[in-house]
Formats: structure tokens, C-alpha cells, sequence
């Protein structure tokens, strides 16, 4: 991707309709914005997975060609296939890290160890396909401990520092996320758009993706997060903790929904009682420069747990589990 990226700058289409499309986007192209370079960087990966175009396949890895032949398949792919990447890029970048798993596995266990509670109710926001969704199907490799079932759909094992995560087994009763564009990952067409944003290089994120897409069976509804989120708390369980999570999603919200949001928790967090506790649970960037912060609040008592930080596609993590 370092190498590509600025290659497809050089030998760029200007005056094509591909380069009409891209000029039409208005506003913040980059990362923050409409993230036009990842989206046909995900396109052109696309061609490359459905075996579209032979000789950006023969450039792609793991091949390992020069530049000039990398620039030289650039420039072909864009021609042949302009109409499939003017279309690919109307679609927002989809990005479902099934790495991100790991904290939210480690989070779980550290909540039901504080509240005694070991049965969950989950609610993700922002949640994409859902592979998060089935985090209690995966195992984590941590610190000399093992979490999660013997017969897990993947195993996560991170670069851990900080003490080994801790154990209380629980049970997930339900599970539902919410997106506002949510993918299938069991229609093609969905699975590739997951697939073709995980980079050429990066094969053991592919694995862990096509496990974590065999053993979905979460439901993933179409909406706002916050107006689903306030059905949701509208139903609490005696004998069920409800965990709602989120990771590197609630930066995207807009202030007002962050607000609203926050208030709707807080006040279901007031009715929470012993036998019927509220977590949230959050991986979110928060200015610092070390990946995310991994944070906690839990209801009754409104504790304020700092868990660690991780990085935003899951590679490290380092855990703390201290209340602040």
C-alpha cells in the first residue's frame, strides 16, 4: 500500500470519467472525510480477489515486482475496468476488524468479574457485518492465558503487555448491532467489499476474516445507533448484564447523537440494579498517539474503569483493568 498508493497518483486518469467521478466528491477526500484513496486502493483489491484482471494479479502480492511494473498493471487496470471503480467508490469504506475482538473479549470477562452477573445481553453500535457481534465464539491468547471456547470459530493472539486478562466465563443470551449501512457477510457481494479493504500484503487478516464470516449468525439492523439504541435499553433483563460496545465508531457520530446518546445510557444506568447491571464498553480513539483507549462504565454505581489501550486494528495490546 505504501508503494501503490503514490504509483496510482503518478499515472492517474486526468479528463477520465473515473477522474469525474473522484473531482465530484465534495469536502474532506482523506481518511477523516470520504476516504477516496482507500476506496479505490479497496477497489483495485477487488479486481484482484475475483480474478478480474491477469496482470494486476501478477503485480499484487505476493508477487513482488517492481515499480514500473506495478505502475505499468495501475495503469491498464484503470482502463479496462473504469466503469466497475466508478461504481465500487460510491460505497463507503467497510472495515469490520475481526482483531478488535480481542479487547472486547477481555473487556467482557473483566465486567462479569466485577458483577458477578455471567449472563449477556449485547447491543453494538456501529457495527458493520456483525463479525464483533460473535466475540464469545473467539479465543484470546493473552499474557499465558486462554479465553474463550474450545472449539473457537479463530483465536486471536495480540502483542499483550500488562497483567494476563482475567477469567469469569459467560454466556451471550442475545446479540444485536446496529449500522447505518449494514453489510451481509454471508451475500458475495457484501463479503467482498469486507475482504478487498483488508490489503494484498495482510493474509492473516483475510484468514481470520473468512473464519469469523463462516461462523456469523449475528443480525445486524439497518438505522440511526442512537434512536435503536434507545429501544434497546428500553428492555432490561433480571439476571442479564447488557453490554453495549463499540469499537472506532462513536468518533463518527455526530455531536448531537454522541450527547443524546450518552444521556440515553446514563439514564438507563440510573434503573440498573445488582441483578440487572449496564456496561459500556468502548475502544475510541481519544487524541492520544498510541491506538486506542479502552474504557468502561458500569451501572449501578457508575464506575469508571480504564482497561488499556490497543491498536485500532487489533495488533497490540496493552491492558491495565484499573478503576479510575
Amino acid at each position: 500500500m505504501a508503494r501503490m498508493l503514490p504509483l496510482l497518483a503518478e499515472v492517474w486518469p486526468d479528463g477520465s470519467e473515473l477522474d469525474a467521478a473522484v473531482h465530484a466528491f465534495t469536502g474532506d477526500i482523506g481518511p477523516k472525510g470520504h476516504s477516496l484513496p482507500l476506496r479505490l486502493a479497496s477497489g483495485l483489491h477487488a479486481l484482484v480477489l475475483t480474478g478480474q484482471d491477469d496482470d494486476l494479479i501478477a503485480a499484487y502480492p505476493p508477487h513482488d515486482v517492481s515499480d514500473a511494473v506495478l505502475k505499468t498493471a495501475l495503469t491498464g487496470a484503470l482502463a479496462r475496468h473504469e466503469a466497475f471503480l466508478t461504481q465500487w467508490i460510491t460505497s463507503p469504506p467497510q472495515t469490520n476488524e475481526v482483531r478488535r475482538s480481542a479487547v472486547l473479549i477481555a473487556g467482557a470477562h473483566a465486567l462479569v468479574h466485577r458483577t458477578g452477573v455471567s449472563d449477556l445481553r449485547l447491543s453494538e453500535l456501529g457495527a458493520s457485518a456483525g463479525l464483533n457481534l460473535m466475540f464469545d465464539r473467539y479465543a484470546l491468547n493473552a499474557a499465558d492465558t486462554r479465553l474463550g471456547p474450545e472449539d473457537a470459530a479463530l483465536t486471536l493472539s495480540p502483542d499483550w503487555a500488562g497483567p494476563a486478562p482475567r477469567a469469569a466465563p459467560f454466556t451471550v443470551n442475545e446479540r444485536r448491532g446496529v449500522d447505518l449501512n449494514p453489510l451481509d457477510p454471508h451475500n458475495a457481494d457484501h463479503a467482498l467489499r469486507l475482504r478487498a479493504y483488508l490489503w494484498a500484503d495482510q493474509e492473516h487478516r483475510l484468514t481470520l476474516t473468512n473464519a469469523a464470516i463462516r461462523a456469523n449468525t449475528a443480525v445486524v439492523d439497518r438505522g440511526d445507533a442512537v434512536d435503536w439504541l434507545d429501544k434497546r435499553l428500553s428492555d432490561a433483563t433480571a439476571g442479564h448484564m447488557h453490554l453495549i460496545y463499540h469499537t472506532i465508531a462513536w468518533q463518527y457520530f455526530p455531536t448531537e447523537r454522541q450527547t443524546t446518546g450518552t444521556a440515553l445510557i446514563e439514564a438507563a444506568g440510573a434503573r440498573a440494579t445488582s441483578d440487572r447491571p449496564l456496561a459500556w464498553l468502548r475502544m475510541e480513539a481519544d487524541g492520544e498517539t498510541r491506538g486506542a483507549s479502552v474504557t468502561a462504565r458500569l451501572w449501578p454505581g457508575d464506575h469508571h474503569i480504564a482497561l488499556g489501550r490497543a491498536d485500532f486494528h487489533g495488533r497490540w495490546v496493552d491492558w491495565v483493568d484499573n478503576p479510575t
